[in-house]
């Protein structure tokens, strides 16, 4: 399956979850499709760890193992099934509304913001293998997370590369709103990280960014910003903030499945 394939298939699969559970976080699903979809068909390895520290796109997480093919990366093939897919968030079922550990292939519980990066820095320091963690815009309004940026330079971790969907959009409002994303690469660069910016949504250059930052060694640690749309993919949930809570009608459902098959 291609990288383009597989991202496609988050997108559709996310879509039907948060439309069965009645879920929401379908906005902050769509806008990482991509880079999910880069890191798990083409960058990570079988010692890479990745953590996901933005817990609320579970459901894009879930469909991103089961889709890229789970035994590559020394799961069970049914580790995660259909039928878990398809029962997502129910009561009592395996797949919970926020990315959980106990799931085969998840590396760290998350969903109360801005801890993912703290956890990779400690993997990142007691290993040699890469530790990539995504991160949303919105964590690094958490002091955790700077304490954690900090760290990773005083460390040196050059095994560590973050990536950032900057997808512009939080809870409540705008991320611009709160953080000057604008000046964020200059931020990590000026913490002593080797960073860079690109478009998130956009599968070759995500692949080039990803391959450049993990094929070199930098001696410090790598963040790359990458510039996403939320609800990337449905035309009339892209920059919509009200995606991030609400899930699709019956008729919702139809025109986003629409657009995206």
């Amino acid at each position: 399956m291609d990288t383009e394939q597989l991202a496609k298939l988050i997108r559709i699969s996310s879509l039907k979850m948060c439309y069965s559970a009645k879920a929401s976080h379908i906005g902050s699903c769509l806008s990482c499709a991509d880079i999910l979809a880069v890191l798990y068909n083409e960058i990570l390895k079988e010692n890479d760890k990745l953590i996901v520290s933005k817990g609320h796109c579970a459901a894009a997480l879930y469909s991103a193992i089961y889709y890229s093919g789970q035994a590559k990366f020394g799961i069970k093939d049914d580790a995660i099934s259909e039928h878990d897919l398809k029962d997502y968030c129910q009561e009592g079922e395996r797949l919970g509304g926020l990315i959980s550990h106990h799931v085969p292939g998840v590396e760290l519980s998350t969903g109360s913001l801005g801890h993912g990066l703290s956890v990779a820095c400690g993997m990142a320091l007691v290993r040699k293998g890469r530790v990539f963690c995504l991160l949303s815009d919105g964590e690094l309004n958490e002091g955790s997370v700077w304490e954690a940026i900090m760290f990773a330079t005083h460390h040196k971790l050059d095994n560590l590369i973050l990536i950032i969907d900057n997808n512009g959009l939080q809870s409540m409002g705008n991320s611009k709103n709160i953080i000057n994303m604008n000046s964020i690469l200059k931020k990590f660069e000026a913490f002593g990280w080797m960073t860079k910016t690109t478009n998130g949504n956009s599968i070759p250059r995500l692949s080039a960014s990803l391959s450049h930052l993990r094929n070199h060694h930098f001696k410090q640690p790598k963040c790359i910003i990458a510039d996403t749309i939320k609800g990337k993919g449905v035309s009339f949930m892209e920059n919509r903030l009200e995606w991030h809570y609400r899930y699709p009608n019956d008729e919702e459902l139809k025109l986003a499945l629409g657009e995206l098959e």
